[in-house]
């Protein structure tokens, strides 16, 4: 632990160093990733833990944070609270899409698996019949299975990102299935609630109008999604102050992620967290 790295904006996740064994890490978005961005290295994750290693920390100190960023764990945001109490809590902009896009990539996989099991039945009829199976091919040169299949990408990002392929497989993949075009209309009516809004209220409008289409459109991932983000609105709505993100947690991680592979793996991680604190702390 580096009490002296404290700083104003912090940043708060969780990482694997070795066989899946998670560590909570604290650091300081303003050293940008560099020497002093280290704040904490923490075994474990259960807030209680975390909690009494963070709080060696002066008071006075931790009552200097105004902000952490973290993901939508709600240990995290027990951690944040209890350890950083004047700092507001901001949900990373990036986890919360994530679970839209999950409710989209989700229906386009449940059309696929309907696809394979569909064709599957279909070549066993032809078998039994000694006649040769023949999918249906869309003006693209894909069948429905691999419609869907390549379709994975297009559906992350913005009609205006589409390649000229890709907006020809995207016609076809609505018109084909037309509930994965209500699903990315939904998603993409979110992200602009990120892109367009600049203040907390008119983001909140904005997400008062999607939950509503949300309700009219009746799609039950979404419907589930919805909720989640509904329970988590107020510290979602947080980003609108400063428009902070988690990336910095993020990068730092990868970093991380990064130095275990190029000394391949961790056999001792004593010393792997000491040469880690060496560099960063």
């Amino acid at each position: 632990m580096f009490p002296e790295n404290i700083g104003k904006r912090l940043s708060i996740d969780e990482v694997a160093i070795s066989n899946g064994e998670l560590y909570t890490i604290v650091t300081n978005k303003a050293a940008h990733g560099r020497k002093k961005a280290l704040i904490a290295v923490i075994a474990g994750t259960r807030a209680g833990d975390i909690c009494l290693v963070l709080k060696r920390i002066p008071v006075k100190d931790r009552g200097k944070v105004e902000e952490i960023t973290l993901d939508l764990s709600p240990a995290m945001k027990a951690i944040a609270r209890e350890a950083f109490p004047n700092a507001v809590v901001v949900d990373d902009r990036f986890h919360v899409q994530q679970l839209v896009s999950e409710a989209v990539q989700g229906i386009r996989i449940e059309a696929r698996q309907e696809a394979l099991k569909t064709e599957n039945e279909e070549i066993k009829a032809c078998r039994a019949e000694k006649r040769r199976f023949e999918p249906e091919i869309f003006k693209n040169g894909d069948t429905k299975k691999q419609l869907l299949a390549r379709s994975n990408h297009l559906l992350f990002k913005p009609e205006s990102k589409w390649t000229d392929s890709q907006k020809q497989r995207s016609e076809i993949l609505f018109e084909t299935f037309p509930k994965i075009k209500e699903a990315y209309e939904l998603a993409m009516m979110f992200r602009n609630c990120y892109e367009i809004s600049r203040t907390i209220a008119e983001a909140k409008k904005r997400f008062e109008a999607w939950y509503g289409k949300v309700e009219e459109k009746q799609i039950e991932p979404f419907l589930i999604v919805a909720d989640s983000i509904r329970l988590h609105e107020a510290t979602i709505l947080n980003y609108f102050i400063n428009r902070s993100t988690n990336a910095s947690a993020e990068s730092f991680n990868a970093k991380l992620k990064g130095f275990r592979a190029l000394v391949r793996g961790v056999r001792d991680k004593k010393f792997f967290l000491f040469r880690v604190a060496k560099i960063y702390g």
